[in-house]
């Protein structure tokens, strides 16, 4: 997954997804047009005030690719289908760990290479969860397909 036209900024918010949104409408806008799109990536988790976050981000133009429960569905979705009912973090990591031993959530230990042969499989598989829009709604989903999307290529798409 190459795109020399795309530049992504990546901000790690430890925060509530209000916030997340606002500080990415801050960035976005303090950047004086230089991005074409802002995304969110959320989590359902145990978060209170998702509603208002996404009713946030649609107010601002803001894209959200959120995951329920959790991003680590989106991992585990590049090694294989899941579709039942996730109960939170704790179990999607112990689905996780049997392809990625060590799972750290932590950015720096991330280990992104592990990950490179099995997007396009995890794209397939997250499309069909639920529709867009419908991903707070349905558990196991995440519309993290929606932004790898918009960064790569069409000629790297099978």
């Amino acid at each position: 997954m190459d795109n020399r036209a795309v530049s992504v900024t990546i901000r790690i918010c430890a925060q509530d997804p209000v916030s997340v949104v606002r500080d990415a409408v801050t960035k976005r806008d303090m950047a004086d047009g230089h991005y074409q799109q802002a995304w969110c990536v959320l989590d359902v988790d145990d978060f209170d005030h998702l509603d208002e976050a996404l009713r946030l981000a649609a107010d601002e133009d803001v894209e959200v690719a959120l995951s329920n429960p959790c991003f680590e569905l989106w991992l585990l979705l590049h090694f294989r289908d899941h579709r039942a009912n996730i109960t939170g973090y704790g179990q999607a990591k112990q689905h996780l760990t049997s392809h990625h031993p060590n799972y750290s959530k932590v950015a720096r230990d991330f280990d992104f290479g592990r990950y490179r042969a099995g997007w396009q499989a995890a794209v397939e598989r997250a499309r069909e969860l639920a529709r867009p829009g419908e991903e707070a709604k349905t558990n196991p989903s995440t519309g993290m397909w929606r932004l790898v999307r918009e960064v790569v290529p069409e000629d790297q798409w099978a």
